[in-house]
């Protein structure tokens, strides 16, 4: 699919994040509300001085008008105010939609925000409905696999195809949890080995449970507008510079290949729109819901040859020291996934790093950053590159 053209007009001026883990005492809406109201903070705004919306539906509290629901606890009316699902890859959608409203007139300054308690207000049974009610109705779900065994294909597949092997998956895992292991506000902070990966507790085969994103609570949020209008903000302006989707399937069992994605498209789209490749890429932020997941997004992005994630994660070039940081706060794996909102946190570290305010964590040469996620099974991708100016 095409870039969208938006390229190097809208910044992100503002952003906040929640506390993150196991957070009981705020039900979705009300962590929803608290990002809202602390990334305009950040930006240096009033809530009068944004006109727009766009959240997305928590699973442990699902309202049928989200984004209106969080303006009403406000008080607040927005011109353009939507609710927008497409699962995990819903962060950069929504934020490509956001520039989008913004340059048809509809807003001038928009809020997306994300929140859910997947930890804290959803129980055990209730994630397992979610869990086995993702497949197909027809094809999948009489079979009873859940979300990780749908993973354990791909991983499998791939393992099949290229020769990967359940040690290089684990290296994914490792580097993830080295970047948390230097984060206060990790959900997981415990330094893990390779070794520690390939024993912890079968889920799915090939996978294992450290191989697996956690199950959280926590939101984010940021605020978009047009560059022009980024002047005399308190923080760095943050630049899109560009987006791309790309969009296979729905269901799994209808993807004509199980080792390559639509991160291929989506990639390329949004190379194109900002005028770069992989190497001019600083720091990288990808959707770690399962480690093959993390490898196989790793190729498609152009970062390594395909069949060759592997190597690349062994190699050290990911964690910290490394050449190409990747998922510098630990990712899904080891920061927080409150589910559909996982991607937001990706998306801030990104910020903080371009920004440069990332504290005794801030990584030297920041300017670009690829974000990527994905919703579904592998199913629905959305890229999008950051840039910081000097």
């Amino acid at each position: 699919m095409a870039g969208s053209g938006l390229g190097g007009k809208y910044a992100l001026i503002g952003m906040a994040e929640s506390d993150v883990g196991i957070v009981p005492d705020k039900s979705p809406r009300e962590l929803c509300v608290q990002v809202t109201l602390d990334a305009v903070r950040d930006a240096g705004l009033k809530l009068s001085d944004v006109d727009g919306l766009i959240t997305c539906n928590a699973f442990a509290e699902p309202i049928m008008y989200h984004a209106e629901a969080v303006a009403e606890y406000l008080g607040w009316e927005p011109r353009h105010c939507v609710t927008v699902n497409t699962g995990g890859g819903t962060t950069f959608m929504a934020l490509n939609m956001a520039a989008a409203a913004i340059e048809a007139g509809m807003a001038d300054t928009i809020v997306v925000a994300m929140a859910d308690s997947l930890r804290s207000f959803m129980t055990r049974e209730q994630a397992m409905v979610v869990q086995s009610s993702s497949g197909h109705p027809h094809y999948e779900q009489p079979y009873g696999p859940t979300v990780p065994a749908y993973y354990g294909l791909i991983a499998r597949a791939h393992m099949d195809q290229y020769g990967t092997t359940e040690a290089q998956f684990a290296e994914a895992a490792v580097s993830c949890r080295a970047w948390a292991s230097q984060h206060p506000k990790a959900q997981m902070r415990d330094v893990i080995s390779v070794e520690d990966v390939l024993n912890s507790r079968a889920i799915a085969d090939p996978l294992k449970v450290l191989d697996c994103s956690l199950v959280s609570d926590g939101g984010a949020a940021v605020v978009i507008t047009r560059k022009d209008r980024t002047k005399d903000g308190p923080n760095k302006p943050i630049t899109l510079l560009g987006y791309g989707e790309g969009h296979a399937y729905e269901h799994i069992s209808q993807a004509k290949n199980l080792t390559t994605s639509a991160a291929v498209q989506s990639g390329q789209s949004a190379y194109a729109e900002a005028g770069l490749s992989p190497d001019d890429i600083s720091l990288l932020q990808l959707y770690d819901c399962f480690t093959p997941a993390l490898l196989i997004q790793i190729e498609d992005l152009g970062f390594c040859a395909k069949g060759e994630g592997g190597d690349w994660l062994a190699s050290g070039i990911s964690r910290p020291g490394g050449a190409k940081p990747l998922n510098t706060h630990g990712g899904m794996l080891s920061y927080c996934h409150p589910g559909n909102p996982g991607a937001m946190f990706g998306l801030t570290e990104a910020i903080s790093q371009l920004r440069g305010d990332a504290g005794p964590r801030q990584l030297p040469g920041m300017s670009t950053a690829l974000c990527h996620a994905q919703g579904g099974i592998m199913s629905s991708h959305a890229t999008v590159i950051l840039g910081a100016e000097d």
